[in-house]
């Protein structure tokens, strides 16, 4: 039997602030606790060297959306103020991080530097989220490095072993999250809704059943209720994914796991021999700028590839009766069957050869006991395949502060071969997913 699925999905959104990005708000006051409207606050990304720049209100308030995920200083000035500077302000995807600021009289050239981290609980918003970050990600052990995994580090998250449809004889993904039905969660990957092709639109992945590309992934948060507006399509858990960016620092890793049948014990189906399995997970990533502050670049490749003989038993044609031979059902005899079709005989070498024992059955009469059915046992390990190659890239573009563009770009390439009972009758299938966004930020005037 095969089965061919393609799915593509090359979409661009213009607005997705919460999805992919982070908020920096607070109020600039002065030593007696005064508001200092006018004043300016500089917001600088650690990573790139983007800086975002906007005026407080008359009443000091300041408030700055659209920033990229990870680490950034907050800088505010004023005539007649010496300038403050907040340092260790760590964005997560989706957080809106609160940085209060106080200016002292004095010089303007004189600066008070505070070191802090970013509060771990967001006073700003009543969404119930947990968030997976990048060290989370990259050093917990995962079998099969399918990150989505981690998604039961959440509270009311469970993970049930579940045959995906489109990966046949892989075990698929799937999560109930604040006891929703798996179907109504949804997924995102830089803001454009990810459905993968392999569970149609239940947990994205490829034919492997895994979700590659961990190498790849910053972080993700997972809303699992009280979520804003903007989400909603479905009502169950929102899982926000966001890709790795080049920052002005090259970095990058070469990968290659290894896992096989050398120590595994022999299945009780197995006859003489454990079952052959072979499994290479390998790859590489890396990132840097093309031009200093303006220009960057990511890209991350894996390769999946897996041999497994699985153990099967089949009940197939024993030796008499491929001969058109059948014992007779009261007394076990066997004799040859009354004017045979040829045509019969030439499918009996597409049954595996038996190599257990004959399967008896009751005789129809009475006191024979058991006789021969005219079938046996057979024990084989055909062999599954899966080929799967999942890739990423990622350009970012900051021409001047006041505009950013980001382009990124997934595709997930597979095959699956996996065998029935019969070894010589199997599903085939081949899967292809992409996913593809284009996002532009312009900030029209500091004071919008």
């Amino acid at each position: 039997m095969t089965r061919r699925i393609f799915s593509g999905l090359v979409m661009a959104v213009v607005v997705a602030h919460a999805q992919v990005t982070a908020t920096i708000s607070g109020k600039v006051e002065d030593a007696s606790g005064a508001a200092v409207g006018g004043a300016i606050v500089a917001i600088k990304n650690l990573e790139t060297g983007a800086t975002r720049t906007v005026m407080t209100d008359d009443m000091g308030n300041y408030r700055v959306l659209s920033l990229a995920v990870g680490s950034h200083d907050v800088r505010t000035e004023k005539p007649g103020f010496r300038a403050a500077v907040r340092t260790g302000i760590n964005l997560a995807v989706g957080q809106e991080a609160v940085v209060n600021l106080k200016l002292d009289v004095g010089e303007l050239a004189q600066e008070v530097t505070v070191s802090s981290e970013t509060p771990l609980v967001d006073t700003t918003t009543a969404s119930v989220a947990g968030l997976v970050a990048e060290r989370e990600i990259k050093d917990l052990p995962l079998n099969g490095r399918s990150f989505d995994n981690l998604i039961t580090l959440n509270p009311g998250a469970i993970n049930y072993t579940y045959k995906s449809p489109g990966t046949v004889t892989s075990q698929g993904n799937t999560f109930s999250v604040a006891g929703r039905r798996p179907l109504e969660n949804l997924f995102l990957m830089n803001g454009v809704e990810y459905t993968g092709s392999s569970q149609l639109s239940i947990t994205p992945g490829g034919v492997s059943g895994n979700l590659l590309g961990i190498d790849a992934v910053r972080e993700f948060n997972v809303l699992t209720g009280t979520y804003s507006a903007e989400y909603g399509k479905r009502a169950g858990a929102q899982v926000t994914v966001v890709t790795q960016s080049g920052t002005n620092q090259f970095h990058g890793s070469v990968f290659e796991f290894l896992r096989n049948s050398a120590l595994d014990a022999r299945n009780f189906f197995d006859q003489g021999a454990v079952a052959p399995f072979r499994r290479n997970q390998f790859g590489a990533s890396a990132g840097g700028p093309v031009k200093k502050d303006r220009v960057f670049f990511f890209g991350n490749y894996e390769g999946f590839r897996h041999r497994l003989g699985i153990s099967n038993v089949s009940v197939v044609p024993d030796q008499e009766a491929r001969q058109g031979r059948l014992p007779n059902p009261s007394t076990g005899a066997y004799a040859p069957v009354a004017n045979p079709r040829p045509e019969m005989l030439n499918f009996m070498p597409l049954w595996p050869q038996p190599n257990g024992p004959d399967i008896m059955v009751p005789a129809t009469a009475p006191g024979t006991g058991l006789v021969p059915s005219g079938t046996a046992y057979s024990y084989n390990t055909p062999k599954q395949s899966i080929n799967e190659n999942f890739g990423t890239a990622k350009g970012d573009y900051i021409p001047r502060d006041q505009d950013s563009l980001s382009i990124s770009y997934t595709i997930d390439d597979g095959n699956n071969l996996s065998p029935l009972a019969d070894p010589l009758f199997g599903n085939y299938i081949t899967l292809r997913s992409h996913v593809g966004s284009i996002r532009e930020t312009h900030i029209f005037s500091p004071r919008v």
